[in-house]
């Protein structure tokens, strides 16, 4: 059948844009209305862990990602110190959002999808075929998201996890020789500076000094610094419309999986959104399959993932995380798997 009812995606980034572009191929006319413009840096821990290949062929993103950097062998230090090494179950695949993005935004535009940059929708209204994508949910929050990339910059491994003060940073290698350092922390009054400088301030204040004078050590890109707030990990209220990636649920960091779940939820609305496009369902019950399968989905990793994240910016369970693992005693492997699904 030929599809007759248009898609409309509200947010252009990994949820939006594979759906989008999946949503074309599929021969459904759709729209996607996006704030910024592409290229552009954002946010992100820039590794996908636990995506499956299956669906990375439902998107048909095999070789938007073919050159991304396989990394496995993992360490984490506490407070600059050591505390374990092990390897992922399958390797993540590493790729900047700057090169990503603009080589989905590319594709869907190529096969003829609409793309609306710098255009700013009304998120309050919901209508059938209307889908949001448009990333964190927004609240009154104390942490603060910090990202940099940097060249010449030898790792431990090929990802490097750092626990600090109400703080977490993970390093991952990417495309190009570069490394992604993206940390999390609560908001600290007491830092100051833009950029680089506001990194090294917030490093300093949450006890990891030592990664920021071996960051310093490499070529700093600050151009591809940026910064976000207002970041919620708690579990958004239903609604009557369809949200998909992070405006579903952002998941705590340590997952490593945002990414994939941002693949994810876009693969899981794909053949409601197309059945109704082309009049074999109606909007409500499309609204709740792609909702209802989410919450399948995601339900467990996302539970999951919430009861380790105290682990990681507490002071008194980092102390018992160290203490656990000195014991040999610290799965891990096997709690990566859990929350990679």
């Amino acid at each position: 059948m030929i599809a007759e009812r248009p898609v409309e995606i509200v947010g252009g980034g990994l949820a939006g844009l594979s759906l989008g572009l999946a949503l074309q191929r599929a021969h459904v006319p759709t729209t996607i209305l996006e704030a910024g413009r592409y290229p552009r840096h954002r946010v992100c821990g820039e590794f996908m862990a636990g995506l499956k290949p299956s669906t990375l062929a439902r998107l048909g993103l095999d070789a938007f990602v073919s050159d991304a950097m396989p990394n496995a062998r993992v360490a984490w230090f506490q407070r600059g110190e050591l505390i374990n090494r092990h390897t992922l179950p399958s390797p993540a695949l590493s790729l900047s959002r700057y090169t990503l993005d603009a080589r989905l935004a590319e594709a869907f535009v190529a096969a003829g999808g609409t793309l609306r940059t710098q255009t700013r929708a009304d998120l309050t209204v919901a209508s059938p075929g209307r889908v949001f994508a448009c990333g964190r949910q927004r609240a009154q929050s104390d942490w603060l998201g910090l990202k940099i990339h940097v060249r010449n910059l030898r790792l431990i491994g090929e990802l490097e996890f750092h626990l600090g003060r109400d703080a977490y940073v993970g390093l991952c290698r990417i495309e190009g020789g570069a490394v992604n350092v993206c940390g999390l922390f609560r908001k600290n009054d007491a830092t100051y500076g833009t950029g680089m400088r506001l990194i090294l301030s917030y490093l300093e204040a949450c006890g990891l000094r030592a990664l920021g004078e071996r960051l310093v050590t490499g070529d700093l890109d600050e151009s591809s610094f940026c910064a976000t707030a207002g970041m919620s990990f708690t579990t958004p209220p239903a609604t009557d419309r369809v949200n998909l990636g992070d405006a579903f649920a952002t998941i705590p960091p340590y997952t490593g999986h945002g990414m994939a779940l941002a693949f994810e939820s876009a693969e899981s609305a794909l053949n409601p959104l197309i059945a109704w496009s082309i009049g074999t369902a109606e909007w409500t019950e499309t609204l709740n399959a792609i909702t209802g399968a989410l919450r399948v989905r995601f339900g467990r990793r996302l539970r999951l993932a919430r009861a380790l994240h105290p682990f990681l910016f507490s002071a008194r369970y980092q102390t018992i995380l160290g203490l656990v693992n000195r014991t040999g005693l610290l799965p891990l492997r096997a709690l990566t798997h859990a929350v990679h699904g």
